[in-house]
């Protein structure tokens, strides 16, 4: 191969003719500087076997490897166009950055989106607009058998782990959240001091590792609960069964990352590995989630206590419907994640293949509470790529109450979508353990960003809300949303998806399309 020949003649011809020359020229030898490296890496790259590339392509093969490393930064920059990039296009995130610093969040020339393309959603707007008054910006969380409610904002920060983001990171979220009035969910590594550093508003996440609350075994202790969660701080309690971006898996916090720290506020031993199961072990089935819930909420003093989870199989969440008639016992919100949700690190096949996309649970689960009844006692929360008042405005209109959003309050804090979050080299120091690099993210600045953003959004909200003609967020449909399909007509989603009347799975006759799903459902299992 020509390359090889390029190595051999460099290497047996050039090279000791180079020394040759130096003994009568000096100066020539200066050229060793390059020809002695190259023939070094080289000779290494053909006797190797890790890499065919560079054993068949001495030296010049390093360059295909290069690239490869800066690729994700060359089509972020110079390749993607500004509503292809993915998860989040450049018009996304741009829109997010203006608003966390206040800038100017206006666009001249008109839409850069195709609205003609398949999969395109868009609201009517109405002749008669109205102005929506300020109340309409916050909701009150928790149903019939909570003591303590929590009025809180129509958008929050949704569940992300001190681990996964900085100690700054978590901190500026945090502070964003105080100064804004909104609520922090900690995501399952636990309440850690950086949550509570700057008073934000807290909803405690308990996932399967029961961080904060563990027993040395692993299991859930109550008593830990109960100090924690009894908190002035502490608004909810959020019981995480499934995540959007990776269903039914648990994880593995690998003994390098358990430091002193991190094992206190996870209450695991120091560096050694922490696992994550994909199931929990305090409870077992739909009745013993609902016993869990109310544990949890008398252990917490009546706080809202509700529950995390992706849809999969749908019989599994009529399940817990039925467990909740049976029991009597009901959560105050469901958080509804989907399959489009991020996170730090998941296996490819479990983020690109499990799960159901947001729109589609929201209308199942919105299905299912109303159907047995009980939609009016629970509220909905949508969590998954939610980052602009027209994307609240959507997940309203298709089942949700409320929305959080994660990766684009990320986007506030200084992340620009390098996509290192499972490497520990985030460039911005939001998704990284690395102390140097945590500490880019400064909290006075990005705590501003954050509140700036939030409230940003909430005004775009009901904006659009008002446009629509509406004065309530209750007062929004599924016909509402428009989606363009591949016939080149747009339907609105009340004509492309069924819709329950309230109690329309307690009568004998079940609709057809929830009739298989409602007869395989159990609360006595999943």
């Amino acid at each position: 191969m020509i390359v090889r020949r390029i190595y051999f003649a460099v290497t047996f011809v050039a090279l000791p003719l180079t020394v040759i020359l130096g003994l009568f020229w000096p100066p020539a030898l200066w050229l060793l500087v390059l020809l002695v490296p190259y023939a070094l890496v080289g000779l290494y790259d053909m006797l190797t076997t890790r890499h065919n590339v560079l054993n068949n392509y001495p030296v010049l093969g390093h360059f295909r490897y290069m690239l490869e490393f800066v690729s994700p930064e060359i089509r972020q920059y110079f390749v993607e166009t500004n509503e292809s990039g993915r998860p989040f296009n450049r018009i996304v995130r741009s829109l997010v950055y203006s608003r966390a610093k206040g800038q100017v969040d206006t666009q001249a020339f008109g839409t850069q989106y195709d609205i003609l393309k398949v999969g395109y959603h868009r609201a009517n707007h109405s002749l008669a607009p109205k102005a929506v008054p300020d109340s309409e910006a916050r909701i009150l969380l928790g149903g019939p058998q909570c003591e303590k409610p929590y009025l809180a904002s129509r958008l929050n920060v949704s569940a992300m782990s001190f681990g996964a983001l900085s100690a700054n990171a978590i901190r500026a979220l945090n502070g964003g959240a105080r100064d804004g009035g909104f609520a922090h969910n900690t995501g399952e590594g636990g309440l850690s001091p950086h949550h509570l550093a700057e008073g934000g508003d807290i909803i405690w996440q308990i996932g399967t590792g029961y961080f904060g609350c563990r027993t040395p075994e692993g299991g859930f202790d109550k008593d830990k609960f109960a100090e924690r969660a009894r908190m002035e701080v502490v608004k909810a309690i959020e019981i995480k069964l499934s995540q959007g971006a990776k269903p039914s898996h648990g994880g593995v916090l690998p003994a390098a990352k358990v430091d002193a720290e991190i094992a206190e506020i996870r209450g695991v031993p120091v560096h050694q590995d922490v696992i994550s199961p994909p199931t929990h072990s305090a409870f077992d089935g739909p009745a013993g989630l609902l016993h869990f819930v109310r544990q949890l909420r008398e252990l917490s003093g009546g706080k809202p206590v509700g529950f995390k989870l992706c849809i999969g199989a749908r019989s599994e969440f009529l399940a817990i419907c039925k467990a909740m008639l049976e029991t009597g016992i009901l959560p105050d919100f469901i958080t509804v994640d989907g399959a489009e949700g991020g996170t730090g690190a998941a296996p490819v096949e479990f983020t690109n293949r499990l799960g159901a996309p947001l729109n589609e649970a929201l209308i199942f689960v919105d299905n299912s509470l109303r159907g047995v009844g009980l939609r009016d006692k629970i509220r909905v929360i949508a969590s998954g790529k939610v980052a602009t008042g027209y994307d609240m405005i959507e997940k309203c209109a298709l089942g949700a109450d409320m929305c959080n959003a994660a990766r684009a309050m990320m986007f506030a804090v200084g992340c620009i979508q390098a996509l290192h979050c499972n490497t520990n080299r985030c460039p911005s120091g939001v998704a990284t353990q690395d102390p140097v690099r945590g500490r880019a993210v400064n909290v006075p600045q990005k705590r501003k960003r954050v509140h700036r953003f939030h409230d940003a959004t909430l005004e775009s909200f009901r904006e659009i809300l008002g446009a629509m003609g509406k004065e309530r967020v209750s007062d929004l449909r599924p016909s509402d949303i428009f989606r363009r399909t591949a016939d080149e007509r747009e339907w609105s989603y009340a004509q492309l998806y069924t819709f329950l009347e309230d109690g329309a799975l307690l009568g004998a006759e079940i609709p057809a399309e929830f009739a298989d799903d409602w007869a395989r459902a159990s609360s006595a299992q999943f």
